[in-house]
């Protein structure tokens, strides 16, 4: 081994491949192979390094240190600490990500290493929505990785999307919602209820309590920070929502164990957690088919709609931030599709009795329009249109 350079470059020989070292700045010393056998190609590489570090750049060989694991741990901390409201859900892309990528050099992860995991993931059954989930955590990984101090990551490769289902487009119609109402479960009527008529989601229906709501004035909010895009939102209770939620406030006054749940569980004591058993059954009972509690949403959004509520109010209940998610909840029913054609042949209809105007010779009406005008404005317009430059 010997120095290149004033301290800061060297170069060693072994028996077989040439491997090259520098230092970045008064930094740690580093080594790789120049994977080859030949000093030229040996000192080629050394002067790439050499430029990378004059350009203020980590070298290449910097990167090859770095693991996938170290990424995915970045990735959940940055999670943690903005507050990620699906941690779960990263949790568990993370675990399926670390199947194929554990203890993988990060340079390593490449655009055609990521279609073979993609190909994994699809020939074991995964939908394309769940392994886009997937996709953009190991994005995401990368792009923290890029973007800290120093860089982890040198580049990050294209990561292609697959194309995912259209958006579910269940809904309920009002009759199915009455025949499901009379089945389901005393603890979920309520429940179901509220969520019909506001649109809200099921996990801010579970979690409302009782400090939450005014009844005297009829009021439910939810607060700033409790909701999915962090917003607050205020519902006025019709009169049937405030009847429901009277009479869950009778219902804990008699009760032994008091719970602060508007909507407690079926034993009343806590919030509601997994209720899909008692959900499907009632759905079976009913005859409406399998349903699912989230149609709830989009069947009150559309209801608002139809009733004339302004979309912007709608909006504000149903706590959709984007109108680009906001449409895909505003769904067209086949009722929907014949009012507008039964719209369309009244309004056709009502034009049969309109006065047919007739047109008579163009020429002759020409000369009518003419002595309208005064002679010297008529001779003037025809002078204009022989020379229109004149």
């Amino acid at each position: 081994m010997f120095l290149l350079g004033k301290g800061a470059l060297w170069e060693a020989f072994t028996k077989e491949a040439i491997r090259i070292g520098y230092s970045i700045t008064y930094g740690k010393p580093y080594q790789e192979s120049s994977r080859s056998t030949k000093e030229a190609d040996a000192k080629r590489l050394l002067r790439k390094r050499e430029g990378e570090i004059a350009e203020g750049k980590l070298p290449g060989s910097y990167f090859d240190k770095v693991r996938f694991d170290e990424l995915a741990d970045n990735f959940l901390a940055d999670y943690r600490i903005s507050g990620g409201k699906s941690l779960v859900r990263a949790e568990c892309s993370v675990a399926q990500l670390k199947r194929f990528f554990e203890g993988m050099r990060v340079t390593n992860i490449t655009t055609q290493k990521v279609h073979k995991y993609t190909e994994m993931r699809l020939g074991e059954g995964a939908a394309h929505g769940t392994v886009n989930r997937e996709l953009a955590a190991l994005k995401r990984m990368l792009n923290i990785g890029a973007t800290r101090t120093p860089a982890l990551v040198n580049r990050v490769p294209y990561i292609q999307m697959l194309k995912e289902a259209p958006p579910r487009q269940g809904f309920f119609e009002h009759a199915e919602f009455l025949t499901l109402i009379k089945v389901l479960p005393e603890y979920l009527k309520g429940f179901t209820t509220f969520a019909y008529k506001t649109g809200w989601r099921s996990a801010e229906i579970k979690s409302l309590t009782w400090s939450q709501v005014d009844l005297d004035q009829g009021i439910v909010r939810l607060e700033p920070g409790s909701t999915k895009n962090d917003e607050g939102r205020t519902v006025y209770l019709d009169d049937e929502l405030k009847e429901i939620i009277h009479k869950q406030w009778e219902a804990r006054k008699k009760s032994e164990k008091l719970t602060s749940y508007v909507f407690p569980n079926r034993s009343n004591t806590g919030r509601i957690k997994d209720f899909r058993d008692g959900w499907y059954k009632a759905c079976k009972q009913s005859g409406i088919g399998k349903k699912l509690f989230h149609d709830l949403r989009r069947t009150a959004i559309r209801n608002m709609v139809r009733a004339g509520t302004p979309e912007r109010i709608v909006m504000m209940i149903s706590g959709h931030k984007t109108r680009a998610v906001f449409d895909r909840y505003n769904i067209v029913s086949d009722d929907d599709l014949k009012l507008a054609a039964a719209k369309q042949e009244s309004y056709l209809k009502s034009k049969t009795t309109a006065k047919t105007v007739t047109v008579g010779n163009f020429s002759n009406k020409a000369n009518i329009a003419k002595s309208s005008y005064p002679t010297d404005f008529i001779r003037w317009c025809e002078r204009r249109d022989s020379n229109p430059h004149g």
